[in-house]
C-alpha cells in the first residue's frame, strides 16, 4: 500500500498538469466567426430634409369697428361659422364732449343763417313780384336760402353722428352694428361686454373685435436652415407630421421660400410656406405645431439594402454574397438614391442573394 500511494499521487498531479495545459490551449484559440446574412428588399427610398413650424390659416381677417364706443352686445363665440354680413358685435357710441359742443354750436350758427336767409328771400320775392328787383338778384337770394337749408341739414346730421354714430337717414345700426366681412370660422373674440373700442382710421389700426379665417384653406408656415435652403424649390412635396394628431401624415406643396434669412439662435433661418391638403374627415386647429419632411428626391418600390452591408475597395462599393457554408464572394454594385439608412441598388444584386453582415458584433 505504501508503494502504491506515491504512484497514485504522481498520476493525479500529472493529470492535473495535462488538464491545465489543455484548458489554457483551448482558451487561447479564437472561436471561428460565424457570419450571418441578410437579403435585399423592396422599399421606398426618400431623401428629405426637415423644417419645423405650425399650421395656420392662409388669411386671418381682423374685424374692426367703424365707430369708437363701448361694446354693448357680442353675438359670436370662437369656433362659430359666420358668413359675410353676419353680426359680430354692437357698439354703443359715447359722444366726445368737445365734438358734441362744436356740433351744437354749428347748429346754432346754421339756424341763425337760415332765419336770415328766409327774411331776405321773403323781401326779395315781394320786390321781384312787383317788378322792383331783377331776376338775377332774386336768384341770388334764392340760392342763398337753399345753401342755408343744406348747411342746417348738414349740421343736424353732424350732431347725429357725434351722438349716435350715424345719421337718421343712414340708420343707426349701419354703423354701430359690427358685421363680418368674410366667410369663415371665428378664431377669437378678444373683446368682452363693456370693453371700449376704437374705430379704424388713418391714424389708428383700431380695436380688433374678432378674428375670422377660412379653416379649409390652411398652410404650413415654417423655417429652414440656410444649409438646407439651397436644396429645395417651389413645387416640392412636403410630408407633415402634426404633434397633436397621431398616426396621420398630411401632404403639402411648397409654394414660397423667403428671399431673405433671419438670424435666430445663432443660425440663419428662411421662412417657407406650403399649401396643406386636408381630408374632409380631418379638422386641423390653427396654430398646431408641425414638422415637415421636404422630399428632395424619392424612389418608390425599388431594390434596397442596409448601408451597413456595404464595403468599399478603391472607392467602389461591393458586398459579399454567400456561395456555400460560410463561403462568400465579392459582388460589385451600382448604387442609386440613399436615405442614410437604406440605399437603392441599381445593378449587381437580386432578392434571392444572401449578403454577408461583415461588421457584425456580439458573436
Amino acid at each position: 500500500m505504501k508503494k502504491v500511494l506515491p504512484w497514485l499521487i504522481g498520476i493525479a498531479v500529472l493529470s492535473g498538469l495535462i488538464y491545465t495545459f489543455y484548458f489554457l490551449y483551448k482558451k487561447s484559440q479564437q472561436k471561428p466567426i460565424v457570419y450571418t446574412t441578410e437579403v435585399a428588399a423592396k422599399r421606398d427610398i426618400i431623401n428629405k430634409t426637415v423644417a419645423t413650424g405650425s399650421i395656420v390659416p392662409r388669411e386671418e381677417v381682423d374685424i374692426k369697428p367703424q365707430v369708437s364706443g363701448i361694446i354693448s352686445e357680442v353675438f359670436v363665440e370662437p369656433g362659430e361659422i359666420v358668413k359675410v354680413g353676419d353680426p359680430i358685435a354692437k357698439v354703443q357710441v359715447i359722444p366726445n364732449m368737445s365734438s358734441l359742443n362744436n356740433a351744437e354750436n354749428r347748429i346754432d350758427r346754421a339756424k341763425a343763417e337760415l332765419e336770415n336767409s328766409k327774411l331776405e328771400f321773403d323781401r326779395s320775392d315781394i320786390l321781384y313780384k312787383k317788378g322792383a328787383m331783377s331776376q338775377q338778384e332774386w336768384q341770388t337770394t334764392t340760392l342763398r336760402l337753399k345753401n342755408a337749408e343744406i348747411e342746417m341739414q348738414n349740421a343736424l346730421d353732424n350732431l347725429d353722428i357725434v351722438k349716435e354714430g350715424a345719421t337718421k337717414s343712414s340708420g343707426k345700426s349701419a354703423i354701430t352694428l359690427i358685421k363680418s366681412t368674410v366667410n369663415g370660422m371665428v378664431l377669437q373674440v378678444p373683446v368682452k361686454l363693456g370693453n371700449q373700442v376704437i374705430e379704424s382710421n388713418t391714424f389708428n389700426d383700431g380695436t380688433t373685435v374678432a378674428t375670422i379665417a377660412d379653416m379649409k384653406d390652411m398652410i404650413f408656415l415654417g423655417k429652414i436652415d440656410e444649409s438646407e435652403v439651397g436644396k429645395i424649390k417651389e413645387g416640392m412635396t412636403l410630408l407633415l407630421t402634426i404633434g397633436a394628431i397621431e398616426n396621420e401624415r398630411f401632404n403639402a406643396s411648397l409654394e414660397y421660400i423667403s428671399p431673405k434669412g433671419v438670424l435666430e439662435n445663432g443660425a440663419i433661418q428662411f421662412e417657407i410656406k406650403a399649401d396643406v391638403t386636408i381630408p374632409e374627415t380631418s379638422f386641423i386647429r390653427a396654430g398646431f405645431s408641425a414638422n415637415a419632411d421636404i422630399v428632395l428626391d424619392r424612389r418608390d418600390s425599388v431594390l434596397t439594402i442596409d448601408e451597413k452591408l456595404l464595403q468599399f475597395e478603391e472607392g467602389s462599393p461591393f458586398v459579399e454574397i454567400q456561395i456555400g457554408d460560410q463561403q462568400f464572394e465579392k459582388r460589385s454594385l451600382k448604387l442609386g438614391l440613399s436615405d442614410g439608412i437604406y440605399v437603392e441598388v441599381i445593378e449587381g444584386l437580386s432578392l434571392e442573394d444572401n449578403i454577408k453582415v461583415w461588421n457584425q458584433t456580439g458573436f
